[in-house]
């Protein structure tokens, strides 16, 4: 044990410079951090959908997402992930519980995955009120739609949304990149639009 002490001790700098050479070592750190993520070196901090598939049991999900019109424009990150870089850390840290679920057997096969996908759904639903859709707005701000260019009925939903002030993208539009989960019990959903 003793050695160990004397070990370990030869390695840490003298007492009045082990903050300075923590904060150092910190930023250091942050900064390479930084580095791996803006290169996309760490995969579970990449935005390509190919990644995402990779790590989750969605298959169909990427499927239906390749055949929608997103697919043209959004990738996963677009749509699930803040694009402000702390937030984008911080729902991506948030996220690891689906990583986490798959790794210790709660969504590891797509049966499980399918028994999970309204409340994984539901969940991202309610994110995307509370945050009053703010990926879907980065790109489908109201104040660039044209609503005469809409047809009648979308014209109509938006304008009533506009003018209230309360709706948010994904109250009418679940289900917009992915199929959606099985939502029998859910009174009146409407989302032909």
């Amino acid at each position: 044990m003793r050695g160990l002490k004397k070990f370990v001790y030869f390695f840490l700098p003298p007492p009045n410079w082990r903050i300075p050479v923590a904060i150092v070592t910190g930023a250091l750190t942050g900064v390479a951090f930084y580095a791996l993520y803006i290169s996309n070196a760490v995969s579970y901090l990449s935005d390509s959908p190919e990644t995402c598939v990779n790590c989750h049991v969605m298959g169909p999900q990427y499927a239906t997402w390749f055949h929608s019109s997103h697919r043209e424009h959004a990738t996963c990150n677009d749509c699930h992930v803040p694009h402000d870089w702390v937030d984008k850390i911080a729902r991506k840290m948030e996220a690891s519980k689906e990583v986490w679920g798959w790794l210790f057997g709660t969504i590891d096969t797509r049966e499980k995955f399918l028994d999970k996908r309204r409340e994984l759904a539901e969940r991202e639903w309610a994110r995307l009120q509370a945050n009053d859709s703010l990926e879907c707005r980065n790109c489908h701000d109201f104040e660039y739609m044209d609503l005469t260019a809409q047809r009648s009925l979308a014209s109509s939903m938006h304008a009533m949304a506009l003018g209230s002030g309360e709706a948010t993208c994904i109250d009418c539009h679940k289900g917009i990149a992915h199929q959606l989960p099985d939502m029998s019990g859910v009174p009146d959903l409407d989302i032909s639009l």
